[in-house]
């Protein structure tokens, strides 16, 4: 009864807290409740390297790597991770701050030895996820999170392309995406959206021409034409369509947005998909790795009243789906080599045991070591594994 009693006190503690201070909320209860000695936040940056400390003032303290370190392995793991403080007596719990597949990052609680027992634990980590779902919806009413993100600062066409964003990852029952953009801090034109109902998972990956401020606009007017029409009850070759009409109407067909737009049945795995551009779709069945090619349709933006026919595909359970830019798989090293089919399948093989939240950023990886250097040009992957819906016994 009294473990319950902690677990609500410092539950709603966090969730009556102002917006900017749900950490000094969660710090002070989890000290008065579970005997914690210190409480620290650690928000994943946007490039996906380093742990930054949520602070007074951001940047004030030094920010821990996601590889080679205690939160990292916690942060890729998804699991609570324990570290024995040195000198005994008190050990850290590094506890994933997720919402629903999202990573955000990680909270530590130094606890005495006698308070680390696997049922505590398992009640840190049920408010681990309680905070993340408060600075989920405190970001509507404070920057302070979405500034101790930041290892440096952004453009201001990255500013809007990440605020454009549903997320980094999503988990249902049915599959997980996680998904990357490079350079992370001055984005312009790439973009990746999503939306499900209890019947069908929507997925976009966009690619809007130009450069800066300029490519920035445009994708932001292709994703909210094309979310208008999906929440208007369309299917997407009417959003694509309806989506066209208003970036030819803005632009005359000066600019235009390379887009791939997909509808998953969670289901039965029936996909419909309207090819309008540059990015592609791979996948990995067993261990096989193919590109799987649609017929080409027009970007959107480019004529006036395109119209735009769907095609369809099944995916099975235990089917990895990567989508990717002409970033990643047009990229040229320095000596002009074309990252191409050939290496792009070899990364996505060689990040066939990570999860999908995981492998965008591992192929990144990959790509930036063959173009020795982080890419300049937008880079884009979207990772979708899927699981399928178990059928009713």
């Amino acid at each position: 009864m009294a473990a319950v009693k902690n677990f609500l006190a410092v539950e709603r503690a966090v969730r009556t807290a102002e917006p900017f201070g749900l950490l000094e909320a969660a710090r002070a209860a989890l000290k008065e409740h579970y005997d914690a000695l210190s409480v620290d936040l650690l928000l994943a940056d946007y490039a996906l390297t380093v742990l930054q400390p949520v602070t007074d003032l951001p940047h004030t303290a030094e920010p821990l790597p996601v590889h080679d370190s205690p939160a990292g392995r916690a942060f890729d793991s998804q699991d609570p991770y324990r570290h024995a403080v040195s000198g005994g007596g008190a050990v850290d719990v590094f506890l994933p701050v997720t919402v629903r597949g999202d990573r955000l990052g990680i909270l530590v609680v130094r606890v005495p030895e006698r308070r680390c027992t696997r049922e505590e634990v398992e009640e840190l980590s049920a408010l681990a996820e309680i905070l993340g779902r408060e600075i989920v919806v405190a970001d509507r009413d404070t920057d302070v999170y979405l500034q101790a993100r930041r290892a440096s600062r952004l453009t201001l066409a990255a500013e809007m392309q990440w605020q454009l964003l549903p997320g980094r990852s999503s988990t249902r029952t049915e599959y997980a995406i996680g998904a990357q953009l490079e350079p992370a801090y001055a984005i312009h034109g790439d973009n990746f959206d999503w939306a499900v109902t209890d019947d069908t998972l929507t997925l976009t990956i966009t690619n809007g021409m130009g450069e800066g401020i300029g490519a920035a606009l445009l994708t932001n007017l292709a994703v909210n034409a094309l979310r208008n029409a999906r929440r208007a009850g369309l299917g997407i070759a009417d959003q694509a369509a309806l989506a066209d009409q208003a970036l030819y109407a803005q632009h005359r067909g000066e600019e235009y947005v390379s887009t791939l737009l997909l509808s998953f049945e969670l289901g039965t795995g029936r996909v419909e998909v309207v090819d309008a551009g540059s990015p592609q779709l791979w996948r990995q069945r067993d261990r096989t790795v193919d590109h799987v090619p649609f017929e080409a349709q027009l970007p959107l933006g480019m004529f006036e009243e395109t119209d735009y026919v769907a095609q369809e595909f099944d995916v099975r359970p235990g089917d990895r789906l990567l989508f990717v830019s002409d970033g990643v798989y047009a990229a040229l090293s320095e000596t002009g080599e074309e990252y191409g089919e050939r290496m792009l399948a070899r990364a996505i093989q060689a990040a066939s045991l990570l999860p999908a939240s995981a492998v965008p950023r591992a192929i990144l990886r990959e790509l930036a070591a063959h173009l020795n250097a982080v890419a300049d040009d937008d880079a884009l992957v979207v990772c979708l594994d899927w699981f399928g819906r178990k059928s009713e016994a």
